[in-house]
């Protein structure tokens, strides 16, 4: 059974990282996979949560947003409380990036990574972590360059990706369309040691095996894997 776009069964959708994006932040990243893309912004604070003011370190916090018109139809901004759907994917994004970096080691300054997907077309959580990656590490970069923070802050670059299941195939890197009609859908998370941050599995259509779960995490190892590579070929840049 063919892709939407023709692609390979364990063929990434074409991605680019554009650094900078907005010049206001101090770290920013336009990240394109396919048709979804999703602007990261971080924003560097001095100060801690309340919850640290005894603690020494930093912290690190995600945002997620899909804007009004991002997806097929206009999806409404959230004025009245945060969906469940968007804390979900706000806290995969934090605990993602923290594995990322020494969070004790931040000096006492919060980093916010705004994550807000300009145009959905499948993928925008993995996105957002492999965006915001590289916008964190950009401004964190700063905060070693001046002297405030340590070198060493930095652990394991992290990256993440979507497989699924559709017709019985195994398939990398899902468009809306084939998230759609996935029978199983797993979105990974993994840094470049080849250790695991997160999997969230689900069973949409039918059950699936541990061999066929074992095939997805292979098809995700080797999608993240390339990823990594484009990050760091953008930060070395």
């Amino acid at each position: 059974m063919s892709r939407p776009d023709e692609r390979q069964n364990d063929e990434l959708r074409p991605i680019s990282l554009t650094p900078e994006f907005i010049v206001y932040p101090e770290g920013s990243v336009l990240i394109t996979m396919g048709n979804t893309k999703v602007l990261c912004n971080v924003t560097v604070e001095k100060g801690v949560p309340r919850w640290m003011k005894n603690q020494e370190g930093g912290w690190i916090t995600g945002e997620y947003a899909l804007l009004p018109r991002s997806t097929h139809t206009r999806t409404s901004r959230e004025t009245k409380g945060l969906k469940g759907r968007t804390q979900e994917i706000r806290r995969l994004i934090g605990r993602s990036l923290r594995a990322a970096f020494d969070i004790d080691k931040l000096g006492g300054h919060t980093c916010i990574v705004d994550c807000d997907v300009i145009q959905a077309d499948g993928g925008t959580r993995t996105a957002a972590v492999s965006g915001g990656y590289v916008a964190l590490a950009l401004a964190i970069q700063k905060l070693v360059d001046a002297g405030v923070v340590a070198a060493d802050v930095f652990l394991s670059p992290v990256a993440a990706i979507s497989v699924g299941i559709i017709a019985g195939e195994p398939r990398l890197d899902l468009c809306y369309e084939e998230d759609a009609a996935a029978d199983v859908d797993v979105n990974v998370v993994m840094n470049a040691t080849g250790a695991f941050i997160e999997v969230q599995g689900t069973a949409e259509g039918q059950t699936f095996s541990r061999g066929e779960l074992d095939a997805l995490l292979d098809l995700a190892q080797k999608g993240i894997g390339a990823i990594l590579e484009m990050q760091q070929s953008v930060l070395k840049s």
